[in-house]
């Protein structure tokens, strides 16, 4: 345990001097980064939908000073009630715009939307084989922020929701067994996402370096 506590604070002070000779690698366009991240799901379709959870990774791209892009890959699972359980994928974007003129010592706050297609799959907990699924797509938009660890090391916290474009799919318990329900989606019908992510700026792919 010492070691890898030793290897950390090395490879943070590393960073730190990386920092110094590099203060606006954080700002310049190209910057390519890479992350992991943890992902919470709060469903609004239903009181038996409890709130899933899931992992996935990402990489993020900025065009410019103000603005920059994460593109994202999510599994999330979660459980209908005790009779049955649900599984989403999620790929697409996400376009970051920085608004405040300054940076915050710690914080770089952002504003995001973006688009991302999914599928989503619902089956029975008793058998395998009783399952609906269903493609789609969907836009997102929210706040967040990162939390700058080091020049090239930071942790990203955002809360957004996501509204379907495709038919809305759900599950419900009658007459003893699991019924799938499919029908097209009404208002801003989805789901609220919170994300915790690592990110990695590996380096840039244009401009100054």
């Amino acid at each position: 345990m010492k070691k890898i506590i030793f290897l950390i604070l090395l490879f943070l002070s590393q960073n730190q001097v990386f920092a110094q000779a590099n203060s606006k690698f954080d700002k310049d366009p190209g910057v390519f980064s890479l992350g992991v991240r943890s992902t919470f799901s709060a469903f609004n379709d239903g009181v038996e939908n409890k709130v899933g959870s899931g992992v996935g990774g990402q990489f993020r791209l900025r065009f410019s000073e103000k603005v920059n892009s994460d593109w994202f890959f999510d599994y999330l699972t979660s459980d209908i009630g005790n009779y049955a359980h649900r599984t989403d994928y999620h790929i697409g974007w996400s376009v970051l715009y920085y608004p405040l003129e300054n940076d915050l010592h710690l914080f770089k706050p952002y504003i995001l939307a973006g688009h991302c297609f999914d599928y989503s799959k619902i089956q029975a907990n008793t058998n395998q084989f009783d399952y609906a699924e269903r493609w789609s797509s969907a836009v997102q938009a929210g706040l967040g922020t990162h939390v700058r660890l080091t020049e090239r090391l930071d942790l990203s916290l955002t809360a957004q929701y996501m509204c379907h474009l495709g038919k809305h799919l759900h599950a419900e318990w009658v007459n003893n067994q699991v019924s799938y329900f499919e029908e097209r989606g009404s208002s801003l019908e989805g789901h609220l996402l919170m994300n915790a992510s690592i990110n990695y700026k590996i380096g840039k792919l244009w401009g100054r370096k």
